[in-house]
């Protein structure tokens, strides 16, 4: 079984029930730690909706606060999710502005992981 990671009607990714769940439950609880909206909606109809411009503001937080770290735990925690989320901000046609080249390095690595049919 699998799950879609949208926008309007465009799949950015198709992953595995379990990957998409443990993705959209890392958005929420990164969200919650900025205060702010993660900008992807309930599963419905094997569906996540993704708000773009709500999403990227909340990577785009996440990224700056990835940025400006020199605890390498903290880090680490953002890294894997930052790398899956800058993937679907791109192929969302979606803007970010505090993205390191690290983490783009990253994300190009981690797109030849996520299908998106």
């Amino acid at each position: 079984m699998s799950c879609y990671f949208q926008v309007d009607d465009e799949v950015l990714w198709n992953p595995s029930n379990m990957v998409g769940e443990f993705f959209k439950g890392q958005a929420d609880a990164f969200a919650l730690t900025v205060n702010l909206p993660a900008g992807i909606g309930p599963l419905e109809d094997d569906e996540y909706r993704i708000d773009m411009p709500v999403f990227a503001a909340c990577v785009d937080e996440l990224a700056l606060i990835y940025a400006n770290a020199s605890h390498q735990v903290l880090r680490s925690l953002l890294q894997g999710f930052l790398a899956t989320a800058v993937v679907l901000v791109r192929r969302g046609g979606g803007r970010l502005r505090c993205i390191s080249g690290d983490v783009l390095d990253l994300s190009s690595e981690q797109e030849a992981w996520m299908p998106r049919d």
